[in-house]
């Protein structure tokens, strides 16, 4: 039932079209052959779909349509707990260089009703990432490590304060006692 619930919290807000309200830069270019591979969430905003998820890590591959394969995965409620998995679509957007995909779920292959996935800071060498939306209703620190040097974290805060995003609410995410 609670699988069925989150599912289903996804899908409206996954579903419902995001409108811009500010101005957010992205990286200049993203080598998606660079990119995919696993991530570990560091951080985020809270979004209601990722409620009891720890150890939440998101896996992206190259789909043979040339899209990207998007697998999110987390353990509800413990590092021990069940796993809750979701798979979905990203495409780039035309004239971004990749740092701008639209990312659907459930096969909603409707770019208007995807929701917009943009690169704004990745290391030179793809050690880490944070992804958010033109909204400032998303942000994710992403990394390839499970851990994230507390200075390169803060610093990372600091940028996306001045972007406006509301890093207060920023929370760290349970990477501690993960498989």
């Amino acid at each position: 039932m609670k699988k069925l619930l989150i599912l289903s919290l996804v899908v409206f807000l996954f579903g419902c079209k995001q409108e811009e309200v500010g101005d957010l830069p992205t990286v200049a270019s993203v080598d998606v052959d660079r990119y995919i591979g696993k991530w570990y969430e560091i951080a985020s905003l809270p979004q209601v779909f990722q409620a009891g998820c720890n150890c939440t890590q998101a896996e992206y591959d190259i789909n043979s349509d040339g899209s990207i394969k998007v697998t999110n995965t987390c353990k509800l409620f413990a590092p021990t707990g069940p796993v809750s998995r979701i798979t979905g679509k990203a495409v780039p957007e035309a004239g971004s260089n990749n740092a701008k995909l639209k990312v659907s779920f459930f096969g909603n292959n409707n770019p208007d009703f995807a929701s917009n996935y943009w690169i704004i800071e990745l290391a030179e060498d793809y050690s880490y990432a944070v992804v958010g939306d033109p909204t400032f209703s998303t942000l994710w620190i992403l990394c390839r490590e499970r851990t994230m040097d507390a200075t390169q974290y803060q610093g990372i805060i600091d940028r996306m304060r001045e972007l406006g995003f509301e890093t207060g609410k920023v929370k760290k995410q349970n990477q501690s006692g993960c498989e």
